[in-house]
C-alpha cells in the first residue's frame, strides 16, 4: 500500500503563489509518474501536471503552462507543485497522484486551493 499526504493549500489573492507538497510512503515500487490533478465544484477531475520517472519529462495542462512548475525529490519520495500567478479559475481541490508501472493509481486526500480577493 502507498499513502500520499498533501500539504500547502490555502487562501491566496489573485497573482499570488502557493507551493503544494505530496509525500509518498509505504510500499513504493515501480513508479511510472507522479502528478497533480484538480477538481472544481461541479466539474471533473483534470490533470494539472505530471512528472515521469523514466526520463523526468514533465507534462502540464495548457491552462497552467508558464505559471506552475512540478518537481520531485526522489530521496524524500515527495512531489511539489509551485504555483505562481494564481487566478480565481485555479480554485479547486488539488489531488496528488502516483501511478505505478502497472497502471495502478494512488490518490491523496486532496488539499483546497482558493484564489480570491
Amino acid at each position: 500500500q502507498v499513502q500520499l499526504v498533501e500539504s500547502g493549500g490555502g487562501l491566496v489573492q489573485p497573482g499570488g503563489s502557493l507551493r503544494l507538497s505530496c509525500a509518498a510512503s509505504g510500499s513504493i515500487f515501480s513508479i511510472k509518474a507522479m502528478g497533480w490533478y484538480r477538481q472544481a465544484p461541479g466539474k471533473e477531475r483534470d490533470l494539472v501536471a505530471r512528472i515521469f520517472s523514466n526520463d523526468r519529462t514533465n507534462l502540464y495542462a495548457d491552462s497552467v503552462k508558464g505559471r506552475f512548475t512540478i518537481s520531485r525529490d526522489n530521496a524524500k519520495n515527495t512531489v511539489y507543485l509551485q504555483m505562481n500567478g494564481l487566478k480565481p479559475e485555479d480554485t479547486a481541490v488539488y489531488y496528488c497522484n502516483l501511478q505505478t508501472t502497472g497502471a495502478y493509481d494512488y490518490w491523496g486526500q486532496g488539499t483546497q486551493v482558493t484564489v480570491s480577493s
